[in-house]
C-alpha cells in the first residue's frame, strides 16, 4: 500500500505547499484528506486517529521546544534595546582602519550576534541598517556589501543557540546540547572562510573595500571604554549561555530562560529597557513561536498519517537502498533539502523531511548528530538562495530601492558557493 499512498501523500502535501497555502494548514489538510481516502478506498485504520490528541499534547508538553521563545526573546531585545547597534559600531572602529576590514567586522558581529541570539531576522536587519550606509559609504561594492550583510545574519543558522538546531534536535531525537557542541567547529570553519574570501577580494580588488574614513580617530582609551561597554557585556552574555550548556550545569532550555534574563539585565544596565522595545520584543517572540507550535501541530497530523499509509516504509527502503550507501543517502538528502530551500522556509524543511530520514540513516550507521549539522549547514544556505530566501527577504525591507534586487542576488552567490564548499567536506568527513 506504501507503494502508491506513500508518494501520493508527500507529492500531494509538497503541490499544497507551493500553491502559497499556509503550510501549517496545508500539512494536517494533506494528513487529514490522506486518512479520509485511505480509510476509503485503501487500508488505512481510522482508529490511529486516536492517537492525534495525545501527540498534540505532546507537542504543546515539550520542554526542548521551550528553549525556542527563550532565545528568540533574547535576540529581540538585544536589537529593540539596539545593543546589537553598539556592537556594530564598535567593530567598524576596530576592524574598519584595514582595507577590507570594514565587511571581516560585520562578518565579526554576525558570529557574534548569531552566538548572543540565533534569530536570523534580527541579525540581518539590525546590520543592513547600520553598516550598509557606512559600507557605501566608505565605497564599497553594492554587491559585496550586501552579499557580507546577508551571508553574516545566517551565521545565526549553524552557531549556537541556533533555532534550527533546537527544531532538528527535538525532530531527530537528538540531544540539542550535542547539536550545539558539534556545530562549534562548523561554524568557526564557515566563519573562517568568510573571512579568507573577503580578504582576498581586498587583496586582488583594492577598490572594491577599501579602508573606513575615521576609523583611526577613536584610540587609546576611550576605544578601551569603548570596547569594555559595548563587546564585553554581551561576550559574557555569550559565556554564560552556552558554557552553561556545555559544562552540563543547565540544559538548553534552562540555558535560554537565563539568556532571555541576561538580555533584558544588559539593555536596563544600559538604560535601554523601555517599555516599547520590551512590548516589540514580546511581539515578535509570541509570533514566531505560535508559526513553530503550529507547523509543529500540522506537522504531527502529517506523520501520523504518513506513517498509516506505510509512507515511513516507502521512504526507509528507498533511502537505505541507494548506490553508494551512506554518501549517496547524504548527497541525496543534501540536494533535496537545497532544492527544497529554494522555495520554502526551513521550518517547513524540518519538519517534513527530517523525520523521514532519521530511520534510513540510523539503518545506514550515520550518526544522527552530525546528520543534524549537515542539515543545519544546508539550511543556512538556504537563507540566501533566490527566490525565497529570507536572508534577502529581511535584506531587501532595509535597502535603498535604488539598489536593483539583481545585485543583492549577485552578491551572495560567492558566499553560496562556500557554504556548498564547506557542506561538501562535511559530507565526506560524516560519510567515513
Amino acid at each position: 500500500m506504501g507503494d502508491v499512498w506513500g508518494p501520493a501523500m508527500f507529492l500531494g502535501a509538497l503541490a499544497l505547499i507551493f500553491t502559497g497555502y499556509p503550510v501549517a494548514f496545508a500539512l494536517a489538510g494533506a494528513g487529514l484528506l490522506f486518512a479520509l481516502l485511505g480509510s476509503l478506498v485503501g487500508d488505512f485504520d481510522p482508529i490511529l486517529m486516536r492517537a492525534l490528541p495525545d501527540r498534540v499534547f505532546g507537542v504543546m508538553s515539550n520542554n526542548t521546544l521551550l528553549a525556542v521563545p527563550f532565545f528568540i526573546f533574547m535576540g529581540t531585545v538585544l536589537e529593540k534595546s539596539q545593543l546589537a547597534e553598539d556592537l556594530l559600531e564598535t567593530i567598524g572602529i576596530l576592524f574598519g582602519r584595514f582595507r577590507g576590514g570594514l565587511a571581516i567586522g560585520v562578518i565579526g558581529v554576525g558570529a557574534l550576534l548569531a552566538a548572543a541570539t540565533g534569530v536570523v531576522g534580527a541579525s540581518v536587519t539590525a546590520m543592513g541598517l547600520i553598516s550598509l550606509p557606512v559600507m557605501l559609504r566608505n565605497g564599497y561594492k553594492e554587491d559585496l556589501s550586501l552579499g557580507v550583510i546577508a551571508a553574516a545574519g545566517t551565521l545565526g543558522q549553524i552557531i549556537p543557540p541556533s533555532i534550527v538546531l533546537i527544531v532538528l534536535g527535538d525532530q531527530m531525537g537528538v540531544s540539542v546540547g550535542a547539536l550545539f557542541r558539534a556545530a562549534l567547529v562548523p561554524g568557526l570553519i564557515l566563519t573562517g572562510s568568510y573571512v579568507a574570501y573577503l580578504v582576498t577580494v581586498a587583496w586582488l580588488q583594492p577598490e572594491a573595500a577599501p579602508a573606513m574614513q575615521g576609523a583611526g580617530d577613536t584610540r587609546g582609551a576611550a576605544l578601551v571604554r569603548r570596547v569594555a561597554g559595548s563587546m564585553l557585556p554581551p561576550l559574557a552574555l555569550i559565556l554564560v549561555v552556552l558554557g552553561s550548556i556545555f559544562a552540563g550545569v543547565a540544559t538548553p532550555t534552562e540555558a535560554g530562560a537565563l539568556g532571555a534574563v541576561g538580555s533584558m539585565l544588559l539593555a536596563s544596565a544600559h538604560r535601554r529597557l523601555s517599555m516599547a522595545a520590551l512590548r516589540s520584543a514580546m511581539k515578535e517572540t509570541t509570533r514566531l513561536t505560535i508559526m513553530v507550535i503550529f507547523l509543529l501541530i500540522g506537522s504531527t497530523v502529517f506523520t501520523l498519517v504518513f506513517r498509516g499509509l506505510e509512507g515511513d516504509l516507502w521512504i526507509a527502503d528507498m533511502l537505505s537502498n541507494l548506490p553508494g550507501g551512506s554518501i549517496g543517502f547524504l548527497i541525496l538528502v543534501n540536494a533535496v533539502v537545497f532544492v527544497l530551500g529554494f522555495f520554502i522556509d526551513f521550518f517547513e524543511i524540518a519538519f517534513i523531511i527530517v523525520p523521514l530520514i532519521v530511520a534510513p540513516a540510523q539503518i545506514l550507521g550515520i550518526d544522527l548528530t552530525w546528520l543534524g549539522i549537515l542539515l543545519a549547514v544546508n539550511i543556512q544556505t538556504s537563507f540566501l538562495t533566490p527566490p525565497f530566501g529570507f536572508s534577502l527577504f529581511y535584506l531587501r525591507g532595509v535597502t535603498p530601492s535604488t539598489i536593483p534586487t539583481t545585485r543583492l542576488y549577485r552578491g551572495v552567490v560567492p558566499f553560496i558557493v562556500i557554504q556548498l564548499i564547506v557542506l561538501g567536506g562535511l559530507i565526506v568527513w560524516v560519510s567515513r
